[in-house]
């Protein structure tokens, strides 16, 4: 079993950390391959960032078709192009957030999803909304750091995402935790350690979740709304004197 993970922005130490997750949990039988895209933002911060990062991801997705690609994994927490993914490819497509708010309502009834910035919290919310868990999401909570700045100051992330879970455990009443950014992955297993809070990284759910549909045999339905994009003649605009 093949499975692409796909981080859309253009920072390759970030790629590499995700590859890293992805590895640690992934089965003997399974081979991962990461990559990001050139040229899309270093870090996807916003609805801008992510216009920006779709249509470089969805070209690795079509190379990947090509090369017999099993299933693929969006490592961004805003799940960036997902649908138009989806239509593109014949395996599972699995977005990090969706992965992760299907594990926390699996082994919880309530969770909270702790982020980088404010800006993102909206973002999440309608996320989580649209996937059917907003009555179990307590909060969306956010540490107020940049994406990039995981991985340039990490005890600083380190001790403000143990202070979110806490409040996350001890004022909203959640069960489980998320992390709301896929920088984050590598710290999931010590911020467990520490809080004593069942802690969900959203790259370890999505690789999973493409292991069980690739194993079980599913795929993604061409039958309606994710069937191939239909084929187009360029328009050209007839010019005038």
């Amino acid at each position: 079993m093949k499975i692409l993970v796909i981080n859309p922005n253009s920072t390759l130490s970030m790629t590499m950390q995700i590859a890293d997750s992805a590895r640690r949990c992934a089965f003997p039988g399974t081979v991962i391959e990461a990559i990001n895209p050139k040229g899309t933002p270093a870090s996807i911060e916003g609805h801008a960032d992510e216009a920006m990062s779709v249509p470089a991801m969805l070209d690795l997705i079509r190379a990947g078709e090509a090369r017999g690609v099993d299933a693929y994994v969006i490592a961004c927490f805003d799940d960036p192009g997902l649908a138009a993914a989806r239509e593109i490819a014949a395996g599972p497509v699995i977005g990090i957030c969706q992965a992760a708010v299907q594990v926390a309502t699996t082994i919880a009834t309530r969770f909270s999803i702790v982020t980088t910035l404010p800006r993102s919290v909206p973002i999440i919310e309608d996320l989580v909304e649209a996937y059917g868990a907003g009555h179990r999401c307590r909060a969306v909570r956010a540490v107020d750091m940049p994406v990039l700045a995981l991985e340039q100051d990490p005890t600083t992330a380190e001790a403000r995402l143990i202070r979110e879970i806490e409040a996350a455990r001890d004022v909203d009443g959640a069960e489980a935790v998320v992390l709301g950014c896929a920088g984050m992955s590598d710290l999931c297993d010590r911020l467990q350690l520490q809080t004593g809070m069942p802690v969900i990284d959203g790259v370890t759910a999505a690789v999973k979740l493409a292991e069980g549909l690739v194993g079980g045999g599913y795929a993604t339905s061409k039958i309606g709304a994710y069937d191939y994009p239909r084929a187009k003649s360029a328009c050209v605009l007839a010019q005038t004197a």
